[in-house]
């Protein structure tokens, strides 16, 4: 963990394949940080799907009303959000770029809840339209590794999701 700067505002997500570690911006987005920190936390995270995977584009997970893969429906993951009210957009000047978390919401600009998406290559169009409010800091190439599919036929999960402050050295 030496590489992390402030661990109260970075996630640590285990991935099949190893560890990503994700800076968040809290600085830039504190509603959405406050959010994510909150749901791993509660251990909320744990176990959910990566419902939405595009080559190219991003990988959707964070359904922690249907998309846990022991205890949810996950055929409907990617419809729910979790219990907490939804999150105002918190746009900002940051681009998306490859590896920046971005929110994933409906229609409405204010409906982001705990849906998140990481970017695969820079997708600049989403810029002020989804809030970004972190960035894969190392791993990124598990992130890489995470089975495609709308959804995907076997998807890959969160196995965890944890505040760095909070792990033990």
């Amino acid at each position: 963990m030496a590489d992390i700067k402030d661990p109260e505002n970075t996630i640590l997500v285990e991935l099949k394949d190893g560890s990503v570690t994700i800076e968040l911006l809290a600085d830039i987005a504190p509603e959405h940080c406050a959010r994510v920190k909150e749901l791993a936390r509660e251990g909320a995270y744990d176990n959910v799907v990566f419902h939405r995977v595009i080559d190219g584009f991003m990988a959707q997970t964070g359904d922690v009303e249907h998309g846990n893969a022991e205890t949810g429906n996950i055929r409907r993951a990617g419809t729910g959000g979790s219990a907490k009210p939804d999150l105002p957009a918190e746009f900002s000047k940051i681009p998306h770029d490859r590896g920046t978390l971005g929110a994933a919401r409906s229609q409405s600009p204010n409906s982001a809840n705990s849906q998140f998406f990481i970017n695969f290559s820079d997708n600049h169009f989403l810029n002020g339209q989804y809030t970004v409010y972190g960035r894969v800091t190392s791993g990124m190439d598990h992130v890489d590794a995470i089975q495609r599919g709308e959804p995907p036929v076997d998807p890959d999960r969160m196995i965890s999701m944890k505040v760095a402050a909070d792990v033990e050295k």
